[in-house]
């Protein structure tokens, strides 16, 4: 069997398809497919091996882990490269609870992506822990003071895990603020970055966080890498043995090209950071007032200031958000109604929910997200296309 044809979507005359959809992954930059190349088509070598080829795949697996090393400002020998956010997830939740038990309780929020969530209902069935779900306010925000009092009725937690950055949403949240109270009650912290890191400044030390996952895809390296970032000190149970890999931590022969990819993606990216967000936040800031003028019932969700610059999130009352997915893609472009990790889900967002929007409402949900290839104009056509699609329904 063939793989399946990929086809152009019907679009206006001379128009392109404009991919609005980077929250759920990034396309891989070509600067990071002649990096990882090599390692597909000629340098085969398992970095486990003693021989010669062997030893230049565990160079190129080193050199990665001390780049992104260097980009976090952790050390190379804290990370543990994974097959993504998801499996570094479960590693930091997971493992971090059953090599440090202590109190069988995890604190974290409603607004978590569901490898965080999962993996904490997984440790409630098989090994009684519970979980205290923190709330967030209308933005998706939460307040260390909800975090505080979560510690001080249960000083013996396990483990504070709060994502840095929401997918859905885009709203930022208070992680330094919050490890520090963590880190006076004795209870580690772990913060998911998947979404943050390569948007925004990402480091280890500054937020004082004890565990990190991020994920390769979402900034321009290919699917299937991601890193768990553990500090000296602290142990993470394996949740995959074998060979021993990884430290021990995680075994399994490497992902030598995806790693390589992710090295060379953050390479590329970390040097123009702040010049690419500041970029991507007034494009953001300008469409979110574009939006408003041109379609006043139109409801920004998230955070309106301290959110991801290239992330917007809509609601549009008295509309399915699949219909207007469905308008905009037939105008090629491409954007989604919230997660992608949530596979085949009908029901309204939880993190909505959890924000206080009526599941009527967060029904009609849509995400738009984007680097610093979408410019200006692009933008100014996908207000047109929402306005021709939406127009009649919001008056």
């Amino acid at each position: 069997m063939r793989p399946p044809v990929v086809s152009a979507p019907l679009i206006p005359p001379g128009a392109s398809v404009l991919f609005l959809d980077t929250a759920a992954g990034a396309p891989v930059h070509p600067e990071v497919l002649r990096a990882l190349w090599p390692y597909l088509a000629e340098e085969q070598g398992n970095p486990s091996s003693v021989h010669t080829t062997g030893r230049r795949a565990r160079e190129a697996v080193e050199w990665a882990r001390a780049t992104v090393a260097a980009a976090l400002e952790a050390r190379p020998a804290d990370l543990v490269f994974t097959s993504g956010g998801t499996e570094a997830n479960n590693l930091a939740i997971k493992g971090i609870a059953l090599a440090r038990p202590r109190g069988g309780h995890i604190i974290t929020t409603a607004v978590e992506h569901p490898s965080v969530l999962e993996s904490c209902r997984y440790l409630e069935r098989f090994h009684g822990f519970r979980t205290t779900l923190v709330p967030v306010d209308a933005v998706g925000r939460v307040d260390p003071a909800t975090v505080a009092l979560a510690l001080r009725e249960s000083p013996e937690a396990t483990l504070v895990s709060v994502g840095l950055a929401n997918n859905e949403v885009g709203t930022v949240q208070p992680v330094a603020a919050i490890s520090a109270l963590a880190r006076a009650a004795g209870v580690p912290c772990h913060t998911d970055a998947v979404q943050a890191f390569g948007a925004i400044p990402v480091s280890v030390r500054e937020l004082g966080v004890d565990a990190l996952s991020l994920s390769g895809h979402k900034l321009g390296a290919p699917q299937g890498v991601g890193v768990l970032v553990v500090r000296r000190g602290l142990h993470s149970e394996p949740l995959i043995h074998g060979g021993g890999q990884e430290g021990g931590a995680r075994s399994g022969t490497q992902n030598v090209a995806g790693i390589v990819g992710l090295g060379a993606a953050v390479q590329r990216a970390t040097p123009t950071l702040a010049e690419r967000a500041a970029l991507l936040a007034a494009r953001r800031d300008a469409f979110i007032a574009d939006v408003r003028q041109r379609l006043p019932d139109a409801r920004l969700t998230g955070d309106p200031v301290n959110r991801l610059p290239g992330h917007t999130s809509w609601c549009f009352p008295g509309v399915s958000g699949e219909s207007v997915l469905v308008g905009l893609d037939a105008a090629g472009i491409e954007c989604s109604s919230g997660s992608a990790c949530a596979a085949g889900r009908t029901d309204p967002s939880p993190v909505l929910r959890a924000m206080g929007v009526p599941a009527e409402l967060a029904s009609s949900a849509v995400r738009l997200t984007w680097n610093e290839s979408v410019g200006e104009a692009d933008l100014a056509r996908v207000v047109e296309a929402l306005v021709k699609i939406l127009g009649f329904s919001l008056r």
